[in-house]
């Protein structure tokens, strides 16, 4: 592993690094916030899976996370989205498909399942690594994310309930098996028979009996891709009916961005904070 950067933020260091994985056959990056109580003894991680078009970079520059994650003592792990570079298959013209758009599966399609293991790489090597490398508490999880990672974060969550102590979402797409931006890239990379997508779907996860104790979402009313790609009331409807107790925000006027994450991320980081201490 390369360390690509370093710099001292809220007595803490937001690093960024490199490394040559295994399981997506590339070099990945991801960056890594470490709060200043890491200096003397193992803190609990939260990891944020990024949306579509993202890198490790977005987060780390405009989601406002390090002030509070100081004062919590959680360390804010960011993951890429995606492998990369030019060995990597894409479509440079489709911004929901290839790099950039890994959508957290382990694609088994041709030549794509190369390297998109994007499941496999956040549930088994990123956490190795992290874990051998860093001083971090791996007994304490938390995961979130944005869009495509809310997505990740929820199903990956449901298909590892005893890693995570807690999970929440910005804007997540709810049932990307059937989403006009997601069936398409979820076809390319699982194949055509919907039942191999379902373990990448949370309402699908929920209702073939996955659980989690509990789950915050929140969701613009302003947010372009409420109706087509999110739908948020699906995964509403689907934790009523297995009782999952639900927290869906649905923040008035506020839109897919950032200036949206931004926002509300302090409430994000004190509902983990809560449930990593009572760990």
């Amino acid at each position: 592993m390369d360390t690509v950067s370093t710099a001292k933020v809220f007595g803490g260091t937001q690093g960024v690094y490199r490394h040559k994985s295994s399981t997506t056959n590339c070099d990945m990056t991801f960056s890594l916030f470490l709060p200043p109580q890491a200096e003397h003894g193992p803190v609990p991680v939260l990891w944020y899976l990024s949306g579509l078009t993202c890198t490790h970079q977005n987060v780390m520059d405009k989601g406002e996370y390090r002030r509070l994650a100081a004062e919590l003592g959680i360390a804010v792990l960011c993951p890429d989205t995606s492998p990369r570079g030019d060995n990597v298959p894409d479509d440079k013209d489709n911004w929901q498909f290839g790099q950039g758009a890994g959508f957290y599966l382990n694609a088994t399609q041709a030549p794509f399942s190369q390297h998109y293991q994007m499941a496999r790489y956040i549930e088994e090597e990123l956490p190795a690594l992290i874990a051998q490398s860093f001083a971090l508490d791996m007994s304490r999880q938390s995961i979130t994310g944005h869009s495509m990672g809310g997505h990740g974060a929820i199903t990956i969550a449901l298909r590892n309930p005893e890693r995570f102590k807690s999970v929440s979402a910005f804007a997540p797409i709810a049932q990307p098996s059937t989403a006009g931006w997601s069936k398409p890239a979820f076809e390319k990379y699982l194949g055509s028979n919907p039942a191999d997508w379902r373990a990448y779907d949370a309402t699908s996860l929920i209702e073939d009996g996955y659980r989690i104790k509990d789950l915050l979402v929140d969701q613009g009313t302003a947010d372009s891709f409420l109706d087509d790609g999110l739908r948020p009331w699906l995964l509403e409807a689907a934790c009523k009916q297995a009782n999952i107790p639900l927290t869906l925000n649905m923040r008035e006027g506020y839109d897919h961005s950032y200036y949206f994450i931004s926002t509300f991320m302090d409430e994000h980081l004190r509902w983990h904070a809560d449930r990593l201490k009572n760990a």
